[in-house]
């Protein structure tokens, strides 16, 4: 399926490079020596604080200057803590230059953050902003453009956490049906409801809808693929997007939600969708393919970086290579996993409508990729 050329504005949020060289990576190390990873705070073997450098793109050690900021100890740059991680301490990256009450470049995109003043939440907060990090982290591992309105980008990106339930004695009770918040995506702002982050209502949900991917990630990798759908398939591509997942407009979108809720998936859903909820509609079999999508990419580059699976590159190799490297990480995962009684890590079943469909987003993601780059240069050049 030929894929027609996308042009992107020139000004981008997402700045990094993505040569070989310039990738993040999963794990770093501490000025003692010592392995840190993606979500430290601190080096527990020598007690350095540690923040995720925006010019290096590394969770470098934080070296106290005499004004209160510090210096990257990776690249020597100037750096801050971000005002989320500072005041709030849910985050762990760094603005340079320093300055007083500056977000970073994850939390920048915030609109909405819970309630602090309900019992509970900061610590819903840290596991959402968390979440968050590491799909930024995809994001710019693949070199997808992202942005404000101010970045110039279509649809503005922007988050909302919010609240329909008051915990109360351990126990959560509803605020009111007016004031039911219901995760989702609506032209470019991704809503995610903090009952998410709590771990028992999150499992009990995950349960009850026969969901194996219900997790915070998930919920954000599945969000931002409504979010990609819009940027790259809307009033673009939609009559190859139809061919493949079927007419977004025929029935209409809530016709078919309630007709799922009523009477569950299609029966055919393992023959042609990564998961029963992409039965519902065809937005939502996009969304739940582009969630798959980013979960094998993220897989194969952790594993990459752990010893495993070292060959593969997830910006280059075909998705054919990838799909067949990430079902051989997966069963091998599974079968870690059930020898210790816990649940497969790769649930997915790969067939070929399913494999067909990652194709077409792998296409959408390279050459979103490849026009990001060349108005990224665009941009330096002036």
């Amino acid at each position: 399926m030929e894929l027609r050329a996308r042009r992107f504005p020139p000004t981008v949020a997402s700045q990094v490079d993505c040569s070989s060289k310039a990738k993040p990576i999963r794990t770093y190390t501490c000025l003692c020596g010592a392995t840190t990873f993606f979500d430290n705070t601190r080096c527990l073997t020598c007690g350095r604080e540690q923040g995720f450098c925006p010019k290096c793109r590394t969770l470098s050690a934080l070296l106290p200057q005499p004004d209160f900021s510090y210096r990257c100890g990776t690249c020597d740059a100037p750096v801050g803590k971000c005002w989320n991680y500072s005041a709030n301490s849910v985050c762990n990256r760094c603005v340079s230059p320093p300055t007083e009450g500056a977000l970073c470049d994850c939390c920048r995109f915030n609109a909405t953050i819970p309630d602090l003043s309900v019992s509970g939440n900061a610590a819903k907060w840290y596991r959402l902003e968390a979440a968050k990090r590491r799909l930024f982290y995809d994001l710019d591992l693949l070199g997808l453009p992202y942005g404000t309105s101010s970045d110039g980008i279509d649809p503005p990106l922007a988050f909302d956490f919010k609240a329909d339930y008051i915990p109360v004695d351990d126990f959560w009770r509803p605020t009111g049906d007016e004031e039911q918040v219901y995760t989702g995506h609506a032209n470019g702002r991704i809503t995610i409801n903090v009952r998410e982050a709590d771990d028992v209502e999150r499992e009990k949900l995950r349960v009850d809808m026969g969901e194996a991917h219900r997790t915070l990630i998930g919920h954000f990798r599945h969000e931002i693929g409504h979010y990609y759908w819009d940027m790259l398939v809307k009033d673009r591509r939609e009559d190859e997007f139809k061919a493949l997942f079927g007419d977004h407009e025929n029935p209409a979108y809530n016709d078919a939600m309630n007709a799922y809720y009523q009477s569950g998936p299609a029966y055919d859903w393992p023959s042609r969708c990564v998961s029963a909820y992409a039965s519902m509609h065809p937005w939502e079999d996009f969304a739940e393919t582009w969630a798959r999508y980013l979960a094998m990419i993220s897989a194969l580059d952790t594993a990459r970086h752990a010893g495993f699976e070292t060959e593969t590159d997830s910006t280059r190799d075909s998705i054919d290579t990838l799909v067949a490297r990430y079902q051989r990480l997966g069963i091998a995962l599974n079968e870690i996993n059930r020898s210790m009684g816990l649940i497969d890590v790769v649930p997915d079943v790969f067939v070929p409508a399913v494999v067909e469909k990652l194709r077409y987003i792998d296409g959408l993601v390279r050459e979103a990729r490849e026009n990001n780059q060349v108005f990224r240069s665009v941009a330096a050049l002036g």
